[in-house]
């Protein structure tokens, strides 16, 4: 039988008690401590009879058949704590978006129907529009958080709950097909729960060290062996980049730190926080973490020499950014990766900062693939059309509650099941990946397809730009034409129109180039530098001339 999450993570932490697990500020808390606080958790739920009343092959694949539990949260040891808990319970945790209205919140319980909300308190009123609305009761457990909000009616606090949990209350066993429902962000329309097997979850985000039939013992002994990573948590736990890349270094024994301000970026707190707990592996979100990281490192005072590993997700970086980096951080290593929520990581590059690098080109992981426009079959090297990037097993079971987009997302390809998320690249002569863009990102003008992602590249390689979104807007004469959100940088000169067009032709073509180019005080993203592609729209549709 496939090892889980739960069975895992209790090993580990009863082969490294003592080691440090989470910190948060003046929390510190050891392996011991954590586990004995997520099986807290697990034991209230299970008393409640929470847990999982069907298994999954009583089960469509598209259906449930667990209690789920939100974690309404910002960064905080209680995300990681409520998820690990929910799995102790059989309960299965779900990621929710706090930046999200009443109306967006409304919408995403609708589809996942929790029973439980670990919610901070500063989210109360916002929960307390929704929550009246849902068809059965919920406990909500609420976490302090400074913000001096009282409880909601019917809540328990979320310590005292901990404290309150009975001793006696036995913890179910685990099993790999309990579900970890990992939502996705909604960049494109609706979020969707993806439904991840708890043992395929725990198989990609652990690799060879937890493969089927392994020992969760005898891997925890040779992660007890082994010094785990530190691990910086600046993205956010509520976006699948940030969550994966803490529990991995939880199942390898690591230490997790989250900054002192979770909500959004700080620099002079993420830098204080390499130096202080000797960081020496971390996440940052493109330009929009790179360059304020730079510009404060450059002021000086921090020492990040510990740090030895850095992946850059989530959107570009300036080459002459990641130059700034490197001599800021000569012991580190960078890498670029991209994934999706139904994928976990697919296609990666080493980054060395400062040398000539081919934009917008990767290397392919085990699991990744590219099969071809209609999706009947897969592309082989050097192929001359362009295609879909794809995953191999192990992948989730779909999306909760919707067998039709999950038989799109999720095809089965020349006898093998594959995931397709939605991005276009094509399969170099030399095995390596060129990313295009995402499919629901392209611009049609004038009958030719412009994939957004590809002209930002070309864009962003201008020096003076700090930021780009580019977007398609109304055209009576192309249908849509491609205009460029661009925020500039202060200290440079600004270019003119045509020198930012005549510099990305120098990387695509001509019909490519943006037809306009909006100058913005700040491009609008989320914390983890996801674009806000509404935003954008809105604003190029304003611009359009009369």
């Amino acid at each position: 039988m496939q090892p889980t999450l739960s069975d895992v993570f209790g090993a580990v932490a009863r082969a490294v008690p003592d080691r440090e697990c989470l910190v948060h500020g003046a929390v510190r808390r050891s392996y011991a401590e954590v586990l004995d606080r997520t099986e807290r958790l697990g034991r209230l739920l299970a008393s409640r009879g929470l847990g999982a009343h069907r298994e999954r092959a009583e089960l469509d694949p598209c259906a449930s058949g667990q209690d789920h539990l939100a974690l309404y949260l910002h960064n905080c040891p209680e995300y990681l704590e409520g998820l690990l808990g929910a799995l102790a319970a059989r309960v299965a945790p779900f990621n929710v978006n706090y930046r999200y209205t009443a109306t967006e919140l409304r919408q995403l319980f609708g589809d996942a129907r929790p029973a439980v909300v670990v919610y901070h308190a500063a989210f109360a009123p916002v929960l307390a529009e929704v929550v009246a609305d849902l068809p059965e009761p919920v406990l909500l457990l609420q976490v302090a958080d400074g913000s001096g909000g009282p409880l909601l009616p019917g809540a328990l606090d979320f310590e005292a709950a901990l404290a309150s949990a009975p001793a006696d209350q036995p913890l179910p066993a685990a099993s790999p097909d309990d579900l970890y429902l990992l939502y996705t962000g909604g960049t494109t329309g609706m979020p969707k729960g993806t439904m991840w097997r708890n043992g395929d979850f725990l198989h990609n985000l652990s690799g060879i060290l937890y493969p089927p039939g392994a020992s969760p013992e005898g891997a925890a002994a040779a992660v007890a062996a082994a010094r785990g990573p530190r691990f910086l948590g600046t993205a956010p736990f509520m976006h699948g980049t940030g969550c994966v890349g803490a529990l991995r270094s939880l199942f390898h024994g690591g230490m997790v730190a989250i900054p002192d301000v979770p909500h959004r970026l700080d620099v002079a707190d993420v830098c204080r926080l390499i130096e202080r707990e000797r960081i020496d592996t971390a996440s940052f979100v493109g330009e929009a973490f790179c360059r304020p990281i730079a510009d404060e490192l450059e002021r000086g005072g921090h020492d990040v020499s510990s740090l030895r590993s850095a992946l850059l997700s989530g959107g570009a970086t300036q080459p002459t950014t990641l130059a700034r980096l490197g001599a800021l951080m000569p012991g580190a290593r960078f890498a670029d990766g991209l994934g999706a929520s139904e994928t976990m990581q697919l296609i990666r590059t080493d980054v060395e900062p400062g040398a000539p690098r081919e934009a917008g080109v990767f290397s392919p992981l085990a699991r990744a693939c590219v099969v071809d426009e209609s999706r009947t079959r897969l592309l082989k090297p050097g192929e001359e059309s362009d295609g879909w990037l794809a995953a191999a097993e192990p992948l989730p079971l779909g999306y909760l509650g919707d067998p039709v987009k999950s038989a799109e997302t999720f095809p089965t390809v020349e006898g093998q099941r594959l995931c397709v998320p939605g991005d276009r690249v094509r399969l170099l002569a030399d095995g390596r990946i060129a990313l295009r863009g995402r499919d629901s990102m392209t611009i049609n003008s004038g009958g030719e397809k412009i994939f957004a992602e590809e002209v930002e590249r070309a864009v962003f390689s201008h020096p003076a730009v700090v930021d780009v979104l580019v977007v398609g807007r109304p055209s009576e004469r192309w249908g849509q034409e491609v205009t460029a959100m661009v925020r500039l940088a202060a200290d440079l000169p600004a270019p003119s129109d045509e020198e930012l067009r005549e510099h990305a032709a120098g990387h695509i073509a001509r019909y490519k180039l943006p037809k306009a180019f909006l100058r913005v005080p700040e491009v609008r993203r989320n914390a983890m530098g996801k674009p806000d592609y509404a935003w954008a729209r809105a604003l190029a549709a304003e611009s359009v001339p009369l």
